[in-house]
């Protein structure tokens, strides 16, 4: 297989899968940057999977008359030296079909590499676009770190992929509005959480203030990055307040008739 990232200068580039050893001078992190020597039999996963034969990979899969159908499983997580498989393959020949496929066999989308590269960061370092938003889709961490601390954006920006950089970004900020939504709606269901006391009616209000938000989340699959931020501030000017005074002892807050 190639490196997870393309070759640092057009000089160097080359067919993906097909060239037997770096050239001379390449620059990739040690193990990672070279390909391993061909040995042993070719995986009969491989062929499919580069040319996107879903129908093939199904067949294997799911037909126990298929000679390859017991070991399906471990060849298709069977890594090379830098513990890439053939989900990287595909993620590199940008075969985002292969990848939703595969997924429902129940594999870990979200698995690192020996120097801690996720499929994430292999599509935004080939500049495959599709397959990050089928990675997304799939709802694969977009905050995961190699070992230099680069998230896939980081990546796809290292390697000018300017796309890719875009689509990143903007799934950033739909990240951030749900998990907003999602720990404000825990902090107000759980009261042993919270800030303070919480108010039925100031409970309700936010309740249905991210309920009216996840709705619109549904609903606007299509939005850009300013309408996620603004959906996010304006959830945000509800909720502030209300944990304000949540916070806030209530001898402050109101007049204390005596009895």
């Amino acid at each position: 297989m190639e490196p997870e990232g393309p070759p640092e200068s057009e000089s160097s580039e080359k067919s993906i899968f097909f060239s037997q050893q770096e050239e001379e001078g390449e620059e990739e992190e040690d193990e990672e940057g070279k390909e391993p020597e061909e040995t042993g039999t070719v995986n009969p996963l491989l062929q499919p999977a580069l040319t996107g034969d879903v129908e093939g990979l199904q067949k294997i899969f799911e037909d126990p008359e298929n000679p390859h159908h017991e070991q399906a499983m471990q060849l298709l997580l069977e890594e090379d030296i830098v513990g890439r498989n053939l989900l990287y393959a595909a993620c590199m020949a940008g075969q985002s079909d292969v990848i939703r496929a595969l997924a429902k066999y129940g594999v870990n989308l979200n698995e690192k590499t020996t120097r801690g590269y996720t499929l994430l960061h292999c599509a935004a370092a080939w500049g495959r676009l599709e397959t990050l938003k089928a990675l997304v889709e799939l709802d694969v961490d977009i905050e995961a770190l190699n070992f230099r601390e680069e998230r896939a954006r980081d990546v796809a920006a290292r390697y000018s992929q300017t796309e890719c950089v875009e689509f990143l970004d903007w799934a950033d900020a739909r990240l951030a509005l749900k998990k907003y939504i999602a720990k404000v709606s825990t902090a107000v269901t759980d009261t042993e959480k919270g800030p303070g006391k919480l108010f039925k009616e100031d409970k309700n209000t936010i309740l249905t203030a991210c309920r009216i938000k996840n709705e619109w989340l549904e609903t606007h699959l299509e939005a850009s990055i300013n309408e996620l931020s603004e959906q996010k501030q304006q959830l945000e000017d509800i909720v502030t307040p209300i944990f304000t005074k949540m916070a806030t002892p209530s001898s402050q807050l109101y007049i204390q008739f005596p009895l």
